[in-house]
């Protein structure tokens, strides 16, 4: 089969919004890695949050940490999308709720909707990586941190989580990674991400293999610089007779 290539495509004047196709592309490039950046940070600390709360020596606060894990690794994302964006407004106070539906912008819906359902949906699986990590820590770390006067929360603190972080590097990657990728899926409620401009980009232009063959780019291109730099964080935080240290 014979694939009649032009990409030249991306130089041509876009239907609208003054710019050319590949503006559109960059333009989707930008919320892609928005929507990532600001999903990661709220997955890193709830996701945080949960797996200690999983590991202490409480069972409320630990069946409390399993409930989350639970509903948001069980739930498809894509559902999750569609709960956060339709389903949750109508069950905010009536005042916050009419807030969101008509003052904010659509593109802000999207964007705000995205971010919390991605994040938290990412921090269920970042919630079992620190408490695997915790977990497989020795024992001795916490009675010693506990035996020298510090308090659960300290030794959480300042003893745990420092060593239980350089464990998880190598996952927490990957967790990453699967983040960007997931990122996809928030142009299903309306939110203009690489997606969603490659699929504008074949509606007006009918040039399906260059449009995707240019997001497949993108996404492999912020994957590998999420690979790289995670990969020199882990030579800098490994420690000489660590798990995985030299």
């Amino acid at each position: 089969m014979s694939i009649d290539w032009n990409w030249g495509i991306f130089l041509q004047q876009a239907p609208f919004g003054n710019t050319t196709y590949l503006g559109w592309i960059w333009n989707g490039f930008q919320v892609t890695v928005a929507l990532s950046v600001c999903a990661w940070i709220i997955a890193f600390f709830v996701g945080s949050l949960f797996g200690i709360l999983r590991t202490v020596p409480n069972r409320i606060l630990s069946g409390i940490g399993t409930c989350y894990v639970e509903l948001f690794r069980n739930v498809p994302l894509i559902v999750q999308f569609f709960i956060w964006y339709l389903v949750v407004p109508e069950l905010l106070p009536e005042n916050i709720g009419m807030w969101f539906k008509s003052e904010l912008a659509p593109n802000v819906q999207f964007f705000s909707s995205s971010v919390i359902c991605l994040g938290l949906f990412t921090a269920a699986r970042v919630c079992e990586q620190v408490r695997a990590a915790i977990q497989s820590l020795p024992s001795g770390q916490r009675n010693a941190g506990l035996a020298m006067g510090l308090t659960l929360p300290q030794t959480y603190r300042y003893v745990l989580l420092p060593n239980a972080y350089r464990v998880i590097v190598p996952p927490m990657t990957s967790e990453m990674v699967n983040l960007v990728k997931n990122s996809a899926i928030a142009s299903t409620i309306g939110l203009v991400d690489m997606a969603a401009q490659a699929g504008k980009l074949l509606d007006y232009s009918a040039h399906a293999y260059e449009s995707f063959t240019a997001i497949t780019v993108a996404y492999v291109l912020i994957n590998a610089i999420i690979m790289f730099l995670m990969h020199f964080v882990e030579r800098k935080v490994r420690l000489p007779g660590n798990m995985g240290g030299k």
